[in-house]
């Protein structure tokens, strides 16, 4: 039976570090594994993961593409088929879809989508709605309201 007081390592997973510097008999000894000169054999030395050399980086050479909109807001969506879940009159809120497990994730706008139909009278209060979203809502007799 094995219990954890009886847990060994692989013969040979464990190795001692290695001591360099310790004279030349220990055969890592007057450059320590450094090697002679240069930037790495100097103390202090540190290069940057993305160093090449000298040469023009990677990330330099390579063409850049398109455009990263620094305003764009991402919405949680949420179908229309999904809210006909609720019952009829009830106002929909971003706490009860949240409750209800349509939203998950950090905090962040809802934007309900026209995706299915709606068969109830809601009043769904979200940050954003597609057109046909809000055309089937209020074609159900619902009312939508942009909340900040």
């Amino acid at each position: 039976m094995m219990n954890l007081h009886t847990l060994r390592s692989t013969p040979g997973a464990k190795k001692p570090r290695r001591r360099v510097g310790r004279g030349r008999a220990s055969g890592w000894g007057k450059t320590s594994t450094r090697g002679h000169k240069g930037q790495m054999a100097r103390k202090g030395h540190k290069v940057k993961p993305t160093f090449e050399g000298g040469q023009m980086p990677l990330v330099r050479r390579v063409p850049k593409r398109g455009f990263k909109n620094v305003n764009r807001v991402n919405y949680r969506p949420v179908n229309l088929s999904a809210l006909d879940r609720f019952e009829d009159g009830t106002e929909v809120t971003i706490e009860q879809l949240r409750a209800a497990g349509l939203v998950s994730g950090p905090a962040m706008p809802v934007k309900v989508l026209g995706t299915g139909e709606l068969t109830r009278k809601l009043t769904v209060k979200a940050q954003a709605f597609s057109t046909a979203a809000k055309a089937k809502i209020e074609a159900a007799g619902g009312t939508c309201e942009v909340v900040k």
